[in-house]
């Protein structure tokens, strides 16, 4: 399976969802593939920001070979699964969406509420992180027995 993570700039929330998801896969031992990308393009090239490089190495996963890059529209074919961390950000993916099947691979990170954006308030990462982290649990824990996801 294929996924990808989404947010605005590809800098906090969507880097540490993508290595959160990366580790987690990788000890589970699935054959997934995780990225990330934003949906803003002020980013592009740019190193996750420090302080969720932070918040990932204290937890022991490391996030500083991401770079960011822009969500475009040959992602629909690329993944599986489109992971979307606030509204905002999922009707703008959705708006690039061309059918009914590459917006059935768009949903919200979390099921019924937004990932809140920690960057602009420091003190959030780490209740950004766990939130990422939880999450992370359940769909391998979703996913992993599905066989069309394998």
């Amino acid at each position: 399976m294929k996924i990808m993570m989404v947010c605005l700039g590809n800098i906090c929330r969507s880097p540490l969802a993508h290595g959160v998801m990366e580790n987690m896969v990788k000890q589970a031992g699935l054959n997934w593939e995780i990225d990330s990308a934003g949906t803003g393009d002020w980013h592009i090239g740019c190193s996750p920001d420090k302080r969720s490089i932070e918040i990932a190495q204290s937890n022991g996963i490391d996030i500083t070979n991401q770079k960011a890059q822009l969500f475009n529209q040959s992602f629909f074919t690329e993944y599986d699964q489109i992971l979307v961390m606030d509204k905002q950000n999922y009707a703008d993916v959705i708006a690039m969406a061309d059918s009914q099947q590459q917006r059935d691979k768009v949903s919200l990170f979390l099921v019924d509420d937004e990932v809140p954006d920690p960057y602009l308030d420091s003190n959030m990462f780490t209740y950004v992180f766990q939130l990422i982290e939880k999450r992370c649990k359940e769909l391998i824990i979703e996913w992993k027995d599905n066989s069309i996801n394998k």
